[in-house]
């Protein structure tokens, strides 16, 4: 049901899994893109000195995928920019999800912002947070403060509509 003319709108909340799956997709490709770009550039060494969270540590520094400091403020931009104007990451994308308001409408930037700050400085309170503040409720804590949640897509044909696979 859509919500048009009194129907209840059915909106398919995310699962974890699907959710961190997500994550570490774009984490992967926005750490290994900004990592290669920082390098060409040799703007890699004067950011690594300043620390964002719990994972700047050299467990989480192998080869080019850096998860410290840098790519934190990065990837706090990237999920801004593309959840903010898209709804959805490159992770988000590839795995059928999108970030909506509580309604299922699209977000707008400042809430894509605020959901971002958490998942990108953190996520390790955020969802420890969520999780014993609301369970069962599929968010995090930066997911209510900015009123937002992770959907499934619908990729079904809208009412009346049936497609068909020509070979």
């Amino acid at each position: 049901m859509d919500g048009q003319d009194g129907e209840i709108k059915e909106i398919r909340i995310a699962s974890w899994g699907r959710r961190l799956g997500a994550w570490l997709i774009d984490i992967i490709l926005v750490g290994i893109l900004w990592d290669l770009l920082a390098g060409i550039a040799g703007l890699a060494g004067p950011f690594h000195i300043f620390v964002f969270g719990p994972l700047h540590d050299p467990f989480f520094h192998h080869g080019f995928l850096n998860l410290g400091s840098d790519d934190a403020l990065v990837l706090f931009i990237y999920w801004t920019l593309m959840e903010g104007y898209l709804g959805q990451s490159l992770g988000k994308m590839a795995l059928g999800l999108k970030m909506t308001d509580r309604r299922g409408d699209k977000i707008d930037f400042p809430k894509a912002a605020i959901e971002s700050f958490g998942k990108a400085f953190l996520l390790p309170l955020d969802c420890i947070i969520g999780w014993i503040a609301m369970p069962g409720s599929g968010q995090r804590l930066f997911n209510r403060l900015s009123e937002t949640i992770v959907v499934m897509v619908d990729d079904s044909a809208p009412e009346g509509v049936r497609y068909v696979k020509v070979d």
